[in-house]
């Protein structure tokens, strides 16, 4: 039985679980589906039954679809049409191997970490709030809106507000996979201009904090590390200064941990990186959850076994 790792073909991530799977002996076979249909090659019959039989071939080696044990979805790019097509028959032709490759790969009936639907559900920081709320996890007051009133007076009921992009930062002539990283900022009311009704803005309350904790979840494996920021711009987002931070594994509150398996559940996540904030006062708050989040830069730091985790999730034979 083989794993399926989708990704683009720079990835030291993926690299970190691909050498996992490697030393276990397990077979992997690691593509682009941006390679599709280029040097990407798909054979797959649907029978009257439902069967799904076939190959799925690169340049290197193929491997049968009944024996693809799960699929690792990583950091894949789209299908990219023949450069020789017009601009109308790209689309169309981009569409279409979409369509194709993922409607098989997805039909395929194996464990997936995460299924690609499922993450794009789970990214939607509206909902992941609300989940995470019913769940029994703190959640910052929040606003969505698109009018320049209704932030305003968000604004006057909180000491410190401040303004969240929910898919990152506008890229021109990039996918909105490739999008830059838009980070946190602390907005006053005097500053908020009738620019709000261009678009969808999340507004939250600040939440005082001691230091922040990045948890990373892989099946019922939960790795907690706690996050110190010695720079001003760090102490606001911590992802916009990565040289004046400081890691250090810590346990998890029991109540928070069980919260987190319930989010992940509620959300059909095997994996996802979650971030929290810890007020002074000890609670842990959550902020936001990415279904896909980086998370080899913590393990290098901190020596955890995550990688070692999300293979063992893949070599496992049950859904």
């Amino acid at each position: 039985m083989t794993v399926l790792v989708l990704t683009r073909p720079l990835d030291p991530t993926a690299d970190l679980v691909i050498h996992e799977l490697h030393r276990s002996g397990t077979p992997v076979l690691r593509c682009d589906p941006g390679d599709f249909p280029g040097t990407l090659e798909l054979e797959a019959r649907i029978s009257t039954t439902g069967a799904v039989t076939g190959t799925l071939r690169t340049q290197e080696r193929e491997v049968d679809l009944a024996e693809i044990r799960s699929v690792y979805h990583r950091r894949p790019t789209s299908p990219r049409s023949h450069p020789a097509l017009d601009e109308r028959d790209r689309l169309w032709s981009e569409r279409e191997a979409g369509a194709g490759l993922n409607g098989v790969l997805d039909a395929l009936n194996c464990r997936w970490i995460n299924r690609p639907r499922h993450n794009t559900a789970a990214e939607r920081k509206p909902r992941q709030l609300v989940a995470a709320a019913r769940v029994g996890l703190s959640v910052p007051e929040s606003l969505v809106t698109n009018t320049v009133e209704a932030a305003r007076e968000f604004a006057a009921t909180a000491r410190t507000m401040v303004y969240k992009s929910m898919t990152g930062g506008p890229t021109p002539g990039e996918a909105l996979e490739r999008a830059e990283a838009l980070y946190t900022t602390i907005v006053t009311a005097d500053e908020l201009t009738p620019g709000v009704g261009h678009t969808a803005h999340l507004f939250q309350v600040w939440v005082d904090k001691a230091y922040e904790v990045r948890v990373t979840v892989a099946g019922e494996m939960v790795f907690a590390v706690r996050i110190d920021a010695a720079s001003p711009t760090a102490r606001i987002d911590w992802r916009a200064d990565y040289r004046h931070l400081s890691y250090l594994p810590v346990e998890p509150p029991a109540e928070v941990s069980k919260a987190v398996r319930k989010l992940m559940r509620e959300l059909h996540l095997t994996f996802g990186a979650l971030d929290f904030v810890v007020t002074p006062d000890g609670r842990w708050v959550f902020l936001e959850l990415n279904p896909n989040g980086q998370w080899g830069w913590i393990q290098l730091a901190t020596g955890l076994p995550i990688a070692e985790a999300i293979a063992d999730n893949l070599r496992e034979s049950s859904l």
